[in-house]
């Protein structure tokens, strides 16, 4: 059994990795310009409908001007990097190691492909880099990363930025539950808070709000 010591000592040193990853993460990634981030599951197969939505929203939104920003694996990220590479766009991808699951997916640009040993990290870059979050069926991962966010401009610990959510009939649920309990039961928001969502069914629609969003607002890191 380890010295409790010990244990305290190398918690200690582990700062430095963690230093290392924030650095090289804000290092590159505040040269890359306007992004929007998107979110979804690794499970998601090419011939699923919300893959060809991903990968055509990727590409409309470089399109206009944005670089896209995903977590560099498979599925939806995927098709956000594939979009992007297609659409002639920056492609970047926040790849995490875990064991026998994720490896950066082909589409990212070479010089974009940051990998990270800690969520907390890369969820900082998510969140700091990305002028909207565009957000797709997913499971525990990419509700963590919505909710992420949501929280930081509910809080005003972010600069407000869109959070869009696609495909009305996954997220109707959850959309209910928030606004029924949440909201109306146990008033554990507000009203404001519900705005801070959007949910659409199109990719046409995602990038209209998110142009709309910044005819109002100046592009900039989000805190």
């Amino acid at each position: 059994m380890k010295d409790w010591n010990d244990i305290k000592s190398h918690d200690s040193w582990e700062i430095f990795k963690v230093m290392g990853e924030f650095v090289e993460g804000f290092e590159r990634l505040s040269k890359i310009g306007p992004c929007v981030s998107i979110f979804g599951s690794a499970r998601t197969h090419p011939d699923n409908n919300y893959y060809k939505i991903a990968e055509e929203l990727a590409y409309q939104l470089t399109q206009n001007k944005f670089g896209v920003i995903t977590g560099g694996g498979p599925g939806i990220m995927e098709a956000g990097n594939k979009g992007a590479k297609r659409g002639g766009g920056k492609s970047v991808g926040l790849n995490i190691l875990l064991p026998f699951e994720q490896q950066p997916n082909e589409y990212i640009d070479n010089d974009k492909s940051i990998n990270f040993d800690y969520f907390f990290v890369r969820k900082v870059m998510f969140m700091k880099y990305a002028q909207g979050f565009i957000v797709l069926p997913g499971g525990f991962g990419t509700l963590d990363e919505m909710f992420e966010a949501l929280t930081l401009i509910q809080t005003h610990k972010s600069g407000k930025f869109p959070v869009i959510l696609i495909g009305k009939k996954f997220w109707s649920g959850l959309i209910t539950w928030i606004k029924d309990v949440l909201l109306t039961e146990e008033k554990n928001i507000s009203e404001e808070d519900m705005r801070l969502i959007k949910v659409v069914d199109t990719t046409d629609e995602a990038v209209k709000h998110i142009n709309d969003f910044y005819n109002k607002y100046h592009l900039k890191p989000n805190f």
